[in-house]
C-alpha cells in the first residue's frame, strides 16, 4: 500500500453539500467535537450548486477554521461528482465522505484511528450507524447494526459471507491506494447504490478484503422528515441504471476472478434488493414501482443478476427481513421452467369450522395435486389461485386450499411433497461470544395480566361477559358499520351478547352516553380487558393494529383466539392485500360483485377465499337506504363536495392509534389549492344562489384538522362527521363531487348523482397513496363523469345538476350492477356470515354463472 506524503493528514473528510443549511450547524459542532486532534484531519466541503445558504455557512465556517476546511463550489451534478472533486484535492492517509446533514460522535475519529494502528492491514474501515429520527431526534438502531454485535472486530470478507460495508459515508479508506487503483464514483449511477458500488469495485480490486467493523465509532445518520426515499423508488434510473451500472456491474466484474463472485457481494446485492421488494410490498405505496417498458428492462437485468446469483446464499440471506416469497422469486422467477416445490405449508387452522388452510407456490400451469385427510381423498372446501405480480410481472403464482381437519399428505403432478408449519427461515445471525440466552425471571407473586386473566375467569365476569361480540369502529370515531351493526343487533337478536366499544370522552362516546345506549364500554380500560379475555367475535369496520392487535393486550392477550371480522368502511377499488392478508380475518365482508371477485377470486392477491369472503352489503347501507327513502328529489338541496385524505399529507400514524395529523405547509399544496379553486368557483356560487342549493364541503377525518387551512368562503357550509348525521346529507345530496373516496358508493347505492375530481390521478394510481391500483376503473365503472382539470370539474357539476336529482341513465345502469340488492337486509346477512362462519360455510356466497 502507497503511504500518504510526509505532512499528510490522517483523515480527509469530504462532504457533499447540497442544500442542508438547517444541518450544517449539527454537522460541523459534531466535527469540532472529535477527541482527535483536529490539525491532523482536513475537511473539504464541496458545495454542489445549492439554492440555500448551504455556501455561506460553508464559508463562514472555512473563514473561521482556515487550517481545518477547504470549501470547493461547482454546478449541481451530484453527490458522486461532488465527492470525486474533493477527493482528488484530498491529501490525507485516510478519506471518508461524511454526509453534511449527519453528525459523528465525540470519539468517532479517535475509535478508527485507534483501530488503523492496531490493525495495519485493514482495506476499509466501516463504522456503525445510529439512526437519529425526525423530528423527535430520537435514536434507533441502523437495520444493519447486528453487523456490529460482535464489537470491534476485523474480517476477512471472503471467510465471512454473510457481512458486507457499502456506505461510504461512515467508511475509510486508505486515500493512496484508492488513487492507485483509479477508484472513484461513477457519477452516472443514480439515484442510489452509488456508495456500494464504489466500496464493491475497491474490495474487489484489493483481493481478500480485510474490513474492519468497527463498533465503537457511532455515525449518527439521520432520517430526515423531509425524507427524499419514496422519490427515490419511483424514480425509473432504480430499475434500470442502478441494477445495469451498479449491481450487473459489480457481479459481472467479480466473476471475472478466478474464484468468482464472493458471497459478500451477493449478499450486499440482495440486501439492496430486498428495499425494492419492500417498497412493492409494503401496505402503505405498494405498487408504486416500475411499469411498462422501464418493468421490462429491470426484470432483463434481473434475470442476469439471478443467474450470478448462490442458491445457498438467497437461501441463507439473513441480513434484514426477506421473506421466502422473494427468495423464492428470485431463486425460480426467472427460469423459464416450470417449478414445483418440494413442501406445502399447513399455516393456519379454523377449530370451530374444523378445517385446515394448506399453501403452496409453483410457476408453470397448475400442479396435479392430490389431497389425502385421514386416508381418504378430499376435494377442497375452499380453493383458490393467486397471482404474485413484482414489478409489473407475473412472478409466482400460489395455490390456497381449504380441507377438513386431520392426519394431511399431498402429491404434486404425482410426487409426494412435504407438509410444514411455515416456510423456511434463515439460519440464526452470530452472537457476541459468550453469549446466552437470558432465563425469564421467576415471578414470585401472580402479574397484573395473570390476576386480570383469573377476574376474567370468575363467574360474574363469565356470566356477562362469555362469548361476547365486540364491535368498533375506529378508536376514538363510532357511527360506522360497527355501531350500525351492534344497533341492528340489540334490538333484532338480543340474546346475542354484543358489546361496543370507543374511547372514552370522544365526541361518539359522549353522544352514546346521551342517547343512553348500553353496553358501551371505555376502549382500553379494565373492563375492557376483561370484554377481550372473553371476546369471542371482534366486529370491526377498520383493521389497523389499534383495533386488531392493540398494544395494551398483547402480554394479557399474546395470542388471541376471537374470530375477527372486517366489516369494511367503504367498498374497496384498490389492491390493499398488502395490508390485509396478515390480518387473519375470519369474516370478510363485501358489497358489490366486482369488490367480491376482487379479493376471493382467482388471480388477485388477496389469501382470501370463498371461505372468509361474503357479499353481504355494508351493515351502514341500510341506514343509507333508509334515510335516502326519506328525502324527496325536490328536498335534495346540496351540492355536497367531499375530499379524501392523501398518505403524503399527513405523517406517519403514531404507534397504536389511528389519529393522523397533517403534515406542515398544507395550505400550500396542490391538494389544497385544487379544492380550495373548486369549492369557491364562482360559477357553483352563482348555480347555488340560481337553484336554491347549498355548496357544501364534509372533510374525510384526517383533514379536519386543516380545514381553516382550506381557506373556504364564507357562504360554504362546513360538515363534519363528527357533529353530522353523514346519511342525512347523502340523502339531500343533489349531487356528491368527491375524488377516489368510497363515499361515491354511499350516494351511489340510493341514486344520487356523483362527479370526480382527480386531478392528481398519476399519483394515486402510481401508489403514492395506499395499495396499489386495483380492479376498479372510474373511467367504466364510476357513477359519474370523471374529470382532471378545475374546469372540466366546475362544467360536470353544472351540467349535472341542470340535469335533475337522479344519476344519467348510463350511471343509474352502472349501479344497478354494483348493487343488484338493495333490501334493507344488509345487516342481517353480515349477522348471518359471522355466525356461519364458525361452521365453515357462507351464507352470502354469490351464484357464479
Amino acid at each position: 500500500m502507497t503511504s500518504a506524503a510526509p505532512g499528510s493528514p490522517r483523515f480527509s473528510i469530504v462532504s457533499a453539500v447540497y442544500n442542508v443549511a438547517p444541518y450544517l450547524d449539527d454537522f460541523i459542532a459534531s466535527i469540532e467535537a472529535q477527541t482527535f486532534p483536529l490539525d491532523r484531519v482536513e475537511v473539504i466541503a464541496v458545495d454542489d450548486g445549492s439554492t440555500d445558504d448551504s455556501l455561506a455557512r460553508l464559508r463562514a465556517w472555512g473563514e473561521r477554521r482556515p487550517g481545518l476546511v477547504t470549501v470547493l463550489t461547482k454546478t449541481n451534478g451530484g453527490a458522486a461528482s461532488a465527492r470525486n472533486q474533493g477527493m482528488r484535492q484530498a491529501r490525507g492517509e485516510w478519506i471518508t465522505f461524511t454526509d453534511p446533514d449527519d453528525m459523528i460522535a465525540p470519539g468517532y475519529l479517535t475509535a478508527v484511528d485507534e483501530f488503523l494502528r492496531a490493525n495495519p492491514s485493514a482495506d476499509l474501515v466501516g463504522c456503525r450507524r445510529t439512526l437519529v429520527l425526525e423530528p423527535s431526534g430520537e435514536r434507533a438502531e441502523h437495520p444493519l447494526d447486528h453487523h456490529f454485535a460482535l464489537g470491534d472486530r476485523l474480517v476477512d470478507l471472503d471467510s465471512s459471507p454473510s457481512l458486507f460495508y457499502g456506505s461510504a459515508p461512515c467508511a475509510f479508506l486508505p486515500l493512496s491506494r484508492v488513487h492507485e487503483l483509479g477508484i472513484e464514483f461513477d457519477e452516472e449511477l443514480r439515484p442510489s447504490f452509488e456508495d456500494a458500488h464504489m466500496l464493491g469495485r475497491y474490495l474487489l480490486a484489493v483481493g481478500a478484503p480485510q474490513v474492519g467493523f468497527l463498533a465503537s465509532a457511532e455515525y449518527l445518520y439521520r432520517r430526515r422528515s423531509d425524507s427524499t426515499s419514496e422519490v427515490v423508488f419511483t424514480d425509473p434510473r432504480r430499475y434500470t441504471t442502478v441494477p445495469r451500472r451498479g449491481y450487473l456491474d459489480l457481479l459481472r466484474r467479480a466473476a471475472e476472478r478466478p474464484a468468482g463472485v464472493p458471497l459478500w457481494l451477493q449478499n450486499q446485492v440482495i440486501y439492496d434488493l430486498s428495499w425494492l421488494f419492500s417498497y412493492e410490498d409494503r401496505q402503505s405505496g405498494g405498487g408504486g414501482g416500475p411499469r411498462g417498458d422501464v418493468a421490462a428492462e429491470f426484470h432483463a437485468l434481473m434475470a442476469q443478476i439471478v443467474s450470478h446469483l448462490d442458491a445457498e446464499v438467497i437461501e441463507n440471506f439473513n441480513a434484514r427481513p426477506f421473506p421466502y416469497l422473494w427468495r423464492e422469486v428470485l431463486a425460480h422467477g426467472y427460469s423459464t421452467d416450470p417449478w414445483r416445490p418440494t413442501f406445502v405449508v399447513r399455516d393456519r387452522r379454523d377449530r370451530r369450522a374444523q378445517l385446515d388452510r394448506i399453501r403452496y407456490r409453483y410457476t408453470g400451469d397448475l400442479p396435479a395435486e392430490e389431497l389425502v385427510v385421514d386416508g381418504t381423498a378430499v376435494a377442497p372446501v375452499h380453493a383458490k389461485t393467486r397471482d404474485l405480480d413484482y414489478f409489473d410481472r407475473l412472478m409466482l403464482r400460489e395455490r390456497i386450499v381449504w380441507v377438513p381437519r386431520g392426519e394431511a399428505t399431498v402429491s404434486l403432478d404425482g410426487a409426494p411433497v412435504e407438509l410444514r408449519g411455515s416456510d423456511p427461515r434463515p439460519p440464526l445471525r452470530d452472537k457476541p461470544p459468550g453469549w446466552v440466552k437470558p432465563k425469564a425471571a421467576k415471578k414470585r407473586f401472580p402479574s397484573q395480566d395473570e390476576l386480570l386473566r383469573r377476574l376474567a375467569r370468575t363467574r360474574v365476569a363469565r356470566h356477562y361477559l362469555r362469548q361476547s361480540w365486540v364491535l368498533i369502529d375506529r378508536v376514538h370515531d363510532a357511527d360506522d358499520s360497527g355501531e350500525h351493526l351492534f344497533r341492528w343487533i340489540r334490538e333484532n337478536r338480543p340474546k346475542t351478547n354484543a358489546w361496543f366499544v370507543i374511547e372514552k370522552g370522544t365526541p361518539d362516546h359522549q353522544r352514546l352516553r346521551r342517547e343512553k345506549i348500553r353496553r358501551v364500554i371505555p376502549y382500553g380500560s379494565l373492563r375492557w380487558k376483561l370484554l377481550m379475555l372473553n371476546c369471542e367475535h371482534l366486529i370491526s369496520s377498520h383493521a389497523d393494529a389499534a383495533i386488531t392487535n392493540p398494544a395494551a393486550l398483547k402480554s394479557l392477550i399474546p395470542s388471541p383466539t376471537w374470530r375477527f371480522t372486517f366489516l369494511q368502511h367503504g367498498v374497496i377499488k384498490d389492491d390493499l392485500s398488502g395490508w390485509l392478508n396478515p390480518k387473519n380475518i375470519s369474516v370478510f365482508v363485501t358489497s358489490t360483485p366486482d369488490e367480491y371477485e376482487s379479493v376471493c377470486g382467482d388471480g388477485t392477491r388477496y389469501v382470501y377465499t370463498t371461505k372468509e369472503t361474503v357479499l353481504t352489503g355494508l351493515p351502514r347501507f341500510d341506514r343509507v337506504r333508509e334515510a335516502g327513502l326519506q328525502v324527496a328529489p325536490e328536498a335534495r338541496d346540496l351540492i355536497l363536495i367531499a375530499p379524501t385524505w392523501r398518505n403524503w399529507l399527513v405523517r406517519p400514524v403514531a404507534v397504536g392509534s389511528q389519529r393522523r395529523v397533517a403534515a406542515d405547509g398544507f395550505a400550500e399544496t396542490e391538494f389544497a389549492t385544487q379544492w380550495r379553486s373548486l369549492i369557491g368557483a364562482p360559477e357553483l356560487g352563482q348555480l347555488a344562489a340560481e337553484t336554491g342549493l347549498k355548496v357544501a364541503t364534509l372533510l374525510h377525518p384526517n383533514l379536519e384538522a386543516v380545514a381553516d387551512d382550506l381557506r373556504l368562503p364564507d357562504s360554504v357550509i362546513r360538515f363534519s362527521f363528527q357533529d353530522q348525521d353523514v346519511r342525512e346529507l347523502f340523502a339531500r345530496v343533489r349531487v356528491l363531487v368527491t375524488d377516489y373516496s368510497s363515499m361515491a358508493f354511499n350516494a351511489a347505492y340510493i341514486d344520487r348523482p356523483v362527479v370526480y375530481f382527480q386531478f392528481d390521478a398519476d399519483a394515486m394510481f402510481g401508489g403514492a397513496h395506499v395499495g396499489r391500483r386495483g380492479y376498479y376503473e372510474y373511467s367504466s365503472q364510476g357513477f359519474g363523469p370523471v374529470t382532471h382539470k378545475l374546469d372540466e370539474a366546475v362544467a360536470a357539476i353544472v351540467d349535472t345538476v341542470r340535469r335533475g336529482p337522479s344519476p344519467a341513465e348510463e350511471y343509474r345502469q352502472r349501479i344497478g350492477a354494483a348493487f343488484p340488492t338493495r333490501d334493507g337486509r344488509c345487516c342481517e346477512r353480515v349477522f348471518d356470515a359471522i355466525q356461519s362462519s364458525a361452521q365453515g360455510s357462507s351464507l352470502s356466497t354469490p351464484s357464479r354463472a
